[in-house]
């Protein structure tokens, strides 16, 4: 018989044909039935002995936060290490509705609710997004610095152990049950100055430490492309923070970015005004003034109050997982492209990690291995690798020049579209459609591609 090539697998199910005809020397053929089976794997790790399962997260952002509560939880003896505790990240805040009641946000940290957005073209046509919601619907906008401590306070609340320190190195062990080393600089109850050295023994490790991860370059986890986001925090005047009540604002063009976009986000009493961009990044100062101008009559008499920068993942890291490290958030990857949206993908990532942990550790009595964190990386591909691929196609479709973007707000008129859009974003589901509707909306969308073709192509003339 031909022999058949087993694939690697863990936790799934490799099956046989369902049947199979084999000639004889008889005239009729003889049909042989083979049973389905399944491999379900035992447990091979060892018991621990005196001790619950020692686990290490490095970074203290939504996703090693997230990770954290959960291993504390789960019988983990949880230790996380973060260097600045009140890191500000240059990011926009957004979180979707469905994070809110998911991570038990409290609502007293959600600094606004918008419940309306404005997609602005390059030519300044300006398309009012957010009819479809309902009125308990809303996207929160939050301060970084706020959501990360207090996902990193109710971990400690669970019994993690929190660490003020600077992650270094880790020494990996030469065996399945020997313990990572871990070397990091102790700043717990320091001012300043140059921190303790110190070493900590765990058995397994997710690095949570953001685009430029030290985890990820010690497992050699290969490099990815990344953009760079450069946002101002600017105080405006109480009577122009009124138009920013519950209304954020995107623009596209050019000016503000090649192949992202700009924004203007309400925090509690300011605003941030960003932008970012991964093929022109050493022009990010100029898209940052460009973003400025476009929304300079609403913010007049502004006051820049802080000014901040940080690299953005475009896409998941070739390698996310070796031995018993694995990685969350952005030091995997996580963030989407179009929307350039991460932290519910980084809380989402840290917990789903932090429970295949768990389980496989049976609430931390049993040592863990490769195949027990391999088992969040199925799950996580196969939850959410469809939406990063379509908001992938949406951004090379859609940023690629002036008139796509054009089309691209035009599209953002129309209410199905806005539907679909929000109910996707707000609950992290893929929302059914209307076959009609679905029809109507590809015609839509090739007619503005042809319209934004034809623009582009009359351009080219007349820069010729």
């Amino acid at each position: 018989m031909n022999s058949i090539a087993l694939k690697s697998f863990v936790g799934l199910r490799q099956t046989s044909p369902d049947k199979k005809l084999l000639f004889t020397g008889q005239t009729k053929p003889i049909t042989l039935h083979h049973r389905k089976f399944k491999i379900i794997a035992g447990k091979f790790s060892p018991q621990l002995s005196g001790r619950n399962l020692r686990v290490a997260i490095i970074g203290g952002g939504p996703a090693g936060g997230a990770a954290a509560e959960t291993l504390a939880k789960g019988g983990i003896e949880t230790f996380l290490i973060e260097r600045k505790l009140d890191n500000c990240k240059p990011c926009g805040g957004a979180i979707p509705l469905c994070m809110v009641g998911e991570f038990d946000i409290p609502l007293d940290i959600i600094d606004r609710r918008v419940t309306k957005m404005k997609m602005i073209s390059p030519s300044n046509v300006a398309v009012d997004i957010g009819r479809t919601l309902k009125p308990h619907e809303y996207i929160g906008m939050v301060r970084r610095e706020v959501l990360d401590a207090y996902l990193r306070d109710r971990a400690k609340e669970n019994g993690a152990n929190i660490i003020n320190g600077l992650f270094l190195k880790m020494d990996s062990p030469k065996d399945n049950v020997s313990p990572y080393v871990l070397h990091y600089s102790s700043y717990d109850g320091k001012t300043g100055g140059v921190g303790e050295k110190q070493t900590l023994e765990v058995d397994a490790v997710i690095g949570a430490d953001g685009a430029n991860s030290r985890v990820a370059k010690s497992i050699n986890a290969g490099d990815y492309e990344y953009a760079i986001a450069f946002q101002e925090r600017i105080k405006i005047p109480d009577e122009k923070m009124v138009y920013y009540e519950d209304l954020a604002e995107m623009y596209v063009g050019d000016d503000v970015s090649p192949d992202f976009y700009g924004w203007v986000f309400p925090k509690c009493d300011h605003v941030a005004v960003g932008t970012g961009t991964v093929t022109h990044k050493g022009d990010i100062k100029k898209f940052q003034l460009a973003t400025r101008n476009r929304a300079k009559d609403k913010i007049l008499g502004g006051k820049i109050i802080r000014v901040e920068a940080h690299p953005i993942p475009e896409h998941p890291r070739p390698r996310r997982l070796s031995g018993r490290v694995a990685l969350v958030g952005d030091a995997a990857g996580y963030v989407t492209k179009c929307s350039g949206e991460g932290i519910y993908f980084a809380a989402k990532s840290g917990r789903m990690c932090a429970e295949a942990i768990v389980e496989g550790s049976e609430n931390g009595k049993r040592m863990v291995n490769e195949g027990d964190l391999r088992k969040y990386l199925e799950k996580w591909d196969k939850t959410y690798w469809p939406t990063y691929k379509v908001l992938d196609v949406l951004q090379k479709v859609f940023y690629r020049s002036n008139p796509a973007r054009e089309a691209f707000v035009e599209m953002c008129a129309d209410e199905y579209v806005q539907k679909m859009t929000f109910d996707s974003y707000l609950y992290k589901t893929v929302a059914p459609g209307n076959p009609l509707e679905d029809l109507k909306l590809a015609i839509n969308t090739i007619g503005s591609l042809v319209r934004a073709n034809a623009i582009r192509r009359e351009m080219e003339k007349l820069n010729v």
